[in-house]
């Protein structure tokens, strides 16, 4: 993704696992003032990868759209103050 956007990704409702449609991606936590440190994450060859923050699992799907989240609404938003 070199010269992209890296999505950013969000679990404000404690979800066990959320499914995405990228392999290189942030994990923000929840949404702020609960986030954690924003953490670039890269699963490689592997499908999944656990966020060693918040112990959220992402799941690879290549179905989905780099800003579409299984569950819905995962994506984190940047909104400036």
């Amino acid at each position: 993704m070199a010269g992209g956007i890296i999505p950013h990704f969000q679990n404000d409702q404690g979800h066990a696992a959320i499914e995405i449609g990228v392999k290189e991606f942030m994990c923000v936590g929840a949404t702020s003032p609960y986030d954690h440190p924003h953490v670039f994450l890269d699963m490689g060859a592997d499908d999944e990868k656990v966020c060693p923050y918040c112990s959220t699992l992402y799941r690879y799907n290549a179905a989905l759209a780099a800003d579409v989240t299984i569950p819905a609404g995962c994506a984190y938003i940047y909104r400036a103050a």
